[in-house]
């Protein structure tokens, strides 16, 4: 079994033919854009048009004709409580299929290393808050995204029993919750974060006098900017060959009241925040336990009020622009 220490070698090889799976969503294309400002020169991207994951026979002639030397996989079918609630048979489905068909193909044709990306939501509703690897399995899931845990869980165990089984260099990372550029800022069915900073933005054109926000604003949340991820992605790829996953967050929390101030202030809205209290707030605390990262020398570099002038700006280019 190879050592947990990487090689190294991964930064060397600028020229080697990279997979990158999933490279338009928010993960994937933060992921290219890193890898391009490294001096990579043989990405390998496929549209989900031109290559879909989730057919085997396609998958295994794609990786049998372009022969990659390392792949990374964040290729995922994703979405918040209502679309898992609605299509739970796809999220565990497609995600399964996905993951299957891309790890076992990398294995079959001599991918030197893959990279297997996750979820915070594989652990269980009532881990111990900060949140270590160590969680995985030790209790029940959160029932409203279990199908898509159940899916990653089995992407994290296949990438472990292959290396058990053909001592075969394939890793898995869990990031905490995510944003940046290329977010989902749909306004039925986006996260917190864009979707606190599209309503802010609306309510400003509007020159509205308030924004109401569901709950009281006490829950505690971390968030990740993807660009840091990506770094973190590099740098497990270059320096991590271990059995175990490894969590990727960014170790600072926000209540969701800060982080709505903050987003507030960012889209420059006047008007007043309003907190209807009659609403649920969700877990009280989700925090990841990122020591084992920090112990292997990785550190975030993007602070939140940062990260969410780089969202506003690319909302407001991508989004706004594109609506006009």
């Amino acid at each position: 079994m190879a050592n947990a220490a990487g090689s190294g070698s991964f930064m060397s090889e600028k020229t080697a033919k990279i997979f990158v799976a999933g490279h338009r969503g928010l993960v994937g294309s933060a992921i290219v854009r890193k890898l391009e400002e490294s001096g990579f020169t043989n990405l390998l991207l496929r549209t989900h048009s031109e290559l879909d994951l989730t057919n085997q026979s396609d998958v295994e002639s794609f990786f049998s004709t372009e022969k990659p030397v390392y792949v990374i996989l964040a290729a995922a079918k994703v979405g918040g409580i209502h679309a898992n609630n609605t299509y739970p048979a796809d999220f565990i489905a497609v995600n399964l299929q996905i993951q299957t068909n891309v790890i076992h193909s990398a294995y079959t044709h001599g991918v030197k290393k893959l990279l297997f990306l996750g979820s915070s939501c594989i652990y269980p509703k009532f881990a111990p808050q900060p949140i270590p690897e160590s969680a995985l399995l030790t209790g029940p899931l959160e029932p409203t995204n279990e199908w898509y845990a159940i899916a990653k869980i089995a992407g994290i165990k296949m990438c472990q029993g292959y290396r058990i089984q053909h001592q075969w260099d394939a890793i898995s990372g869990m990031p905490t919750n995510l944003y940046g550029p290329n977010d989902n800022f749909h306004p039925e069915n986006s996260h917190v974060l864009p979707a606190l900073m599209r309503r802010f933005h609306e309510a400003k054109d509007k020159k509205a006098g308030e924004v109401v926000v569901w709950g009281s604003g006490s829950p505690l949340r971390e968030f990740l900017h993807v660009d840091d991820l990506a770094d973190a992605c590099v740098f497990l790829m270059d320096r991590y060959s271990g059995f175990e996953h490894v969590n990727v967050g960014s170790g600072v929390e926000v209540t969701i009241k800060e982080l709505a101030e903050l987003v507030k202030e960012v889209v420059g809205f006047e008007g007043k925040l309003v907190w209807d209290c009659s609403k649920p707030d969700g877990t009280p605390r989700k925090l990841m336990d990122s020591s084992k990262l920090a112990s292997l020398g990785w550190t975030p570099k993007v602070s939140v009020k940062e990260g969410l002038r780089q969202t506003y700006e690319w909302y407001l280019e991508n989004v706004v622009q594109k609506k006009q």
